[in-house]
């Protein structure tokens, strides 16, 4: 079954490639629609900046939070990042990923012009839009660099749609940045074996402190429920015991009102994990199915990748001062004490959250 599912996608993807190759140029305007303004990057508006002094810093990109909106009598398919409501829903996500994930790092988060969640019951449509928003993440990328980095170490990270801007980044990283590069966080999007077999960037990691890799997976309950945004994806690892393999891991996924132990590994045949003992079957709006789990992956593993990047980080600043690791479990998990009373909780999609406390940092003139 799971092979025939896959040589469907095949030909599915082989005729979308026809067909956007057929399409002029009017057909792709037609297409994309109206364009909001062009986020500019000097202007603090368009960033979340924490600036916590740290040693290392985490770029991230946010998941697709908005949907389809009016600009005059056009339907607009692209996040317009000064919209005041629009933005309000972009930063739910970038507040609790920092909350969740930063630790000690400095974290700095653009807005773009994402496309819209309604355009991806289209794919087809929803990759011509990708163009645009792609090229706001590379712009953003570059000011961060020229203006924010000051030469620290960095991780990248991205979920969903910006997961696949992340992978965009990565593949054009030239080799000086590159080398000040902690690992990448690719969660809830495909990376092919082509992309890994071509592009001297993408590593995929192999364990817990392995670094200048990349961290990929998505989560199903079952082969038979993966997304086409993950079809066919050459990279897993499973964030709670840092293996490559079939062998299972027991993790907490702490709620508002229980916590469920639920159990998880990599399958060999679909590169996807498998997550086992997940009673609330609640499924994503739009593009989700019963069995999948792209809504929760952040907020299933948040403990065990925010430790990771701290281990990750020891073992990138060792390997430059070759000073020994601290040891570290791999698979242990922050105090449940901790964890529970952060006051941002990832429910279902989009974000939600109980409180969104404000954290800038002066743009430099």
């Amino acid at each position: 079954m799971y092979r025939l599912r896959v040589t469907f996608y095949m030909l599915v993807g082989c005729f979308l490639v026809l067909l956007l190759s057929s399409w002029n140029e009017g057909d792709r305007d037609d297409v994309v629609g109206p364009l909001p303004p062009v986020p500019v990057y000097a202007d603090s508006t368009q960033w979340y900046i924490v600036d916590r002094g740290g040693e290392a810093d985490l770029f991230y990109v946010i998941s697709t939070e908005t949907g389809d909106h009016m600009m005059g009598t056009d339907t607009c398919h692209l996040a317009d990042t000064y919209d005041p409501v629009l933005r309000k829903m972009m930063a739910k996500e970038m507040v609790a990923v920092d909350s969740f994930y930063s630790g000690r790092l400095n974290y700095y988060s653009p807005y773009y012009r994402q496309v819209s969640m309604n355009s991806w019951t289209t794919p087809e449509k929803a990759f011509v839009r990708l163009e645009v928003p792609l090229e706001d993440v590379k712009r953003s990328w570059q000011y961060y660099l020229e203006h924010f980095n000051h030469g620290r170490p960095f991780i990248l990270a991205g979920f969903s749609q910006g997961a696949r801007f992340i992978l965009d980044v990565l593949k054009e990283m030239p080799d000086s940045i590159f080398r000040r590069m902690v690992a990448t966080y690719f969660i809830g999007y495909k990376v092919t074996q082509e992309e890994v077999d071509s592009v001297p960037n993408i590593k995929l990691a192999q364990g817990a402190t392995d670094t200048g890799v990349t961290v990929s997976f998505n989560s199903v309950r079952s082969p038979e429920c993966v997304l086409y945004i993950s079809e066919g994806t050459a990279a897993c690892i499973n964030p709670v015991n840092w293996r490559t393999d079939s062998v299972p891991a027991q993790f907490i996924n702490y709620g508002r009102k229980r916590n469920d132990t639920l159990s998880v590994w990599c399958d060999s045949t679909s590169r996807h994990l498998i997550v086992s003992g997940w009673q609330k079957e609640t499924i994503m709006p739009v593009i989700g199915r019963p069995g999948n789990y792209h809504h929760m992956e952040l907020r299933f593993y948040y403990p065990y990748i925010r430790q990771n990047m701290a281990d990750r980080l020891a073992a990138f600043k060792a390997s430059s001062t070759n000073t020994p690791v601290p040891d570290s479990d791999a698979a242990s998990v922050p105090d449940s004490s901790t964890s529970r009373s952060s006051g941002l909780w990832l429910r279902l999609w989009p974000w939600r959250h109980r409180r969104s406390p404000q954290h800038s940092a002066p743009l430099p003139k």
